[in-house]
Order: structure tokens, then sequence, then C-alpha cells
């Protein structure tokens, strides 16, 4: 089964998501880290600040107007605005893979 592009990419993004890199850098913390763990902050705190946020606001408005109006195919649209809560509830995700991990 061949992925589409769009869902590659959000794979991807899922994966290497900031959050999920930070919440495993803070469970194994090394001396020397402290560099390591500050980019992933800064990373994190630009991916998902406010504008991000607003960036992210406006998207799912266009992708809503566009499949309402019959421009965009329902199912890409969907993908987009799941790719939107994916990205910004990865760390409420990974804190709950954990829990569950034990």
């Amino acid at each position: 089964m061949k992925m589409n592009p769009l869902s590659r990419f959000a794979t991807l993004l899922a994966l290497v998501s900031p959050s999920a890199a930070l919440a495993q850098v803070q469970a194994n913390d090394p001396q020397g880290a402290g560099p390591i763990v500050n980019a992933l902050a800064w990373l994190q705190g630009t991916l998902l600040g406010s504008v991000a946020t607003a960036v992210a606001v406006m998207a799912v408005a266009a992708v809503g107007f566009m499949m309402l109006t019959g421009r965009m195919n329902w199912r890409f649209g969907a993908t987009v605005i799941i790719g939107v809560f994916i990205l910004f509830g990865a760390a409420s995700i990974v804190a709950g893979i954990q829990a569950a991990a034990g």
C-alpha cells in the first residue's frame, strides 16, 4: 500500500515531534545534556507558541472553507486537521504512552 506524501509527512512529523524528543531526553538526563534540552525547549516553544497557533487556526479555517465550497477533498482536509491536533497534542500523547508503558 502506497502512502500519499501528506500522510508520510504527518507520520514523520509525529515521529520527530520536539515534544516527544524533549520527553525522552528528560527521562535520561546525562551530564552535559543541558544544551540539548535547552535547544529542544526553544524549538518546542517556537513550534507550539502563539505564532504557530495563529497559523494553525488560519490553516484549519482555510481548509474548512475549501472543504465546504467543494474545492478540497474531505479526506485530505480531515488529514490536515488531524495533523494539527497531533502536532499540538504531542506532549499529551507521549505522556499517555509513557504512563501506559509504566
